[in-house]
C-alpha cells in the first residue's frame, strides 16, 4: 500500500500516540472501524488474574498510587520490595514467630548459659595469648610453634596449679570450715570487738545469730558443704578450668581463620575499615587482658609474702583469692584487702593494721607506677565510664562480667571514637 502524501486538514492532527495510533478525529474513525472485542478492548476487559486477586484480598496496596493499570486488569501491579500494608492474618503469624524464636533464645541461653560463659572467657584468654605469639611472629617465629608455645604455658601453669595449690587449699578450705567456730568466737573476743562492743553492744546479738547459724545444719550444708562440698566444687572448678584451657587453645590456633571469616561478612567496600577496627579492637583487648594479669599476679604476691612475714592464718588460699580479686579493675583489690584484713583480726588488731598498711600502701604505688606501664598500649577508659561498666557487668554476669566489662567498655569507646565522630566530623 503507497503512502498518502496528502496534508492535514484543519482540526486533524498528525501526532500519534506511543503505539502508534493517532489522535484526534481519525484515531476516532480509526477505532470505528475496529471489531468489537479486539486490540486494547478486549485487554481493558480481560479478567483479573488469580494475583491480582489474591493481592487484592490481602489488601496489598503500594507506596506508588499513580502507577498505570497492568494488562491483567485495572489494579496496579505491586511495586516489588515497597512495603505495604499487611492483613491482619499475616501481621498475627509473623508476630508468633518472633515470640517463639525469642522464647526459643531465651530457653538456650538459660540452659547453656554456663557453656557461653565458658566460651567467652576462652576468648578472652586466646586474646591475652595471642600478644605472646604475634611477639615471636615478629621474631621469626611459626605461628604454630608460637601456638604450642601458649599450650606449654598454660599447661604448666595449670600443672602447677593441680600440683602444689590444689592439696594446699583444700586441706586449708577443709580447716577453715571445721575452725570457723573457733576463728569467730576469737573475734568476738578480740580487743578490735571489745571496743566496738563497749560502744554499740553487739555482742550478745552477734553470738545469738552466729550460734543458731552453725547449729543449723542445712544452712552448714548450703554454704559449706562440708568436705566432701569443698572437693566437689574443687573438682567442678578444676574441670570447667580444663574446657576453659582447651577451647581457648582452640581459639587461639584458629583465631587468623576466624577473623578472616568474619571480616568476610562485612561490604566489600567497607571491609578494610571493618578489618582496620577490629585488629585494633582485638590488640587492645588482648593487651589488657595481659596487662591485667600481670597486675593482678604483682599484687597476689606480694600480699602472700606480707600475710606470711605477718602471720595471716590461709595465706595460700587468701592470696589465690586476691588474684582473682584482682583481675576486677578498680575494686577488686581493695575487695580483696578489706577481705584480708578481716580475716587477720582474728590473730590480733595489731596484725590486721600492719596488713593493711602495707597492703594498700603498694595499691597506691601500684596505681601510679606499676598499671600506667603495663596498661600504656590498651583504649584508657574514664574513670567514670569504668566505674559503671564494672558494676553492670557484675550485676549481669557476676565475677566474669566485671572482669570483661573494662575491655568491652574500651571497645565500645573505640567504635565511638572511629565511627561515630568521625562521621559526625566529616559533616
Amino acid at each position: 500500500m503507497k503512502e498518502s502524501n496528502a496534508t492535514p486538514e484543519d482540526g486533524e492532527s498528525t501526532l500519534g500516540t506511543d503505539d502508534g495510533v493517532p489522535d484526534g478525529p481519525r484515531a476516532e474513525s480509526i477505532a470505528s472501524q475496529q471489531p468489537p472485542g479486539s486490540g486494547t478492548a478486549a485487554a481493558e476487559t480481560r479478567p483479573p488474574s488469580f494475583l491480582s486477586r489474591l493481592l487484592r484480598f490481602l489488601k496489598i496496596t503500594t507506596a506508588d498510587s499513580n502507577r498505570p493499570p497492568s494488562d491483567h486488569g485495572d489494579d496496579p501491579e505491586p511495586a516489588i520490595g515497597v512495603p505495604g500494608v499487611r492483613h491482619p492474618v499475616f501481621t498475627g503469624f509473623m508476630f508468633s514467630v518472633g515470640v517463639g524464636l525469642a522464647l526459643l533464645l531465651y530457653f538456650i541461653l538459660t540452659n547453656v548459659g554456663s557453656l557461653l560463659v565458658w566460651i567467652a572467657i576462652a576468648l578472652f584468654i586466646a586474646l591475652g595469648l595471642d600478644p605472646i605469639v604475634r611477639y615471636l611472629e615478629r621474631h621469626r617465629v611459626p605461628r604454630p610453634v608460637g601456638v604450642l608455645a601458649a599450650m606449654l604455658l598454660l599447661a604448666v601453669i595449670f600443672g602447677g596449679a593441680v600440683g602444689i595449690l590444689i592439696p594446699t587449699i583444700v586441706k586449708q578450705t577443709t580447716a577453715f570450715v571445721e575452725k570457723a567456730p573457733d576463728i569467730v568466737d576469737s573475734f568476738l573476743n578480740s580487743d578490735f570487738f571489745t571496743t566496738v562492743d563497749e560502744q554499740f553492744q553487739v555482742r550478745e546479738r552477734i553470738t545469738e545469730e552466729v550460734d543458731k547459724f552453725f547449729q543449723n545444719t542445712d544452712a552448714l550444708g548450703g554454704v559449706f558443704g562440708g568436705v566432701i562440698g569443698v572437693g566437689s566444687v574443687v573438682a567442678q572448678g578444676l574441670f570447667g578450668t580444663l574446657i576453659v584451657l582447651v577451647l581457648a587453645i582452640y581459639i587461639l590456633a584458629a583465631l587468623p581463620g576466624l577473623k578472616s571469616w568474619f571480616y568476610r561478612l562485612a561490604p566489600r567496600s567497607k571491609r578494610e575499615r571493618v578489618e582496620l577496627l577490629s585488629e585494633q579492637i582485638s590488640n587492645s583487648v588482648g593487651n589488657y587482658v595481659m596487662g591485667q594479669a600481670i597486675v593482678a599476679l604483682l599484687n597476689a604476691l606480694y600480699a602472700f609474702i606480707i600475710m606470711s612475714i605477718v602471720g595471716v592464718p590461709y595465706s595460700l588460699l587468701l592470696a589465690l583469692v586476691v588474684v582473682v580479686l584482682a583481675f576486677i579493675p578498680l575494686v577488686g583489690a581493695v575487695i580483696a584487702g578489706i577481705l584480708v584484713s578481716l580475716i587477720a583480726l582474728t590473730v590480733g588488731w595489731e596484725t590486721a593494721v600492719v596488713y593493711a598498711i602495707f597492703y594498700f600502701g603498694y595499691l597506691q604505688f601500684e596505681a601510679y607506677f606499676i598499671s600506667p606501664r603495663v596498661m600504656q598500649r590498651t583504649v584508657a577508659v574514664p574513670g567514670a565510664v569504668a566505674v559503671i561498666a564494672v558494676i553492670a557487668g557484675g550485676t549481669l554476669m557476676g565475677i566474669v562480667g566485671a572482669l570483661m566489662a573494662i575491655p568491652l567498655a574500651a571497645s565500645a569507646i573505640l567504635l565511638i571514637r572511629e565511627v561515630f565522630m568521625a562521621r559526625q566530623e566529616r559533616r
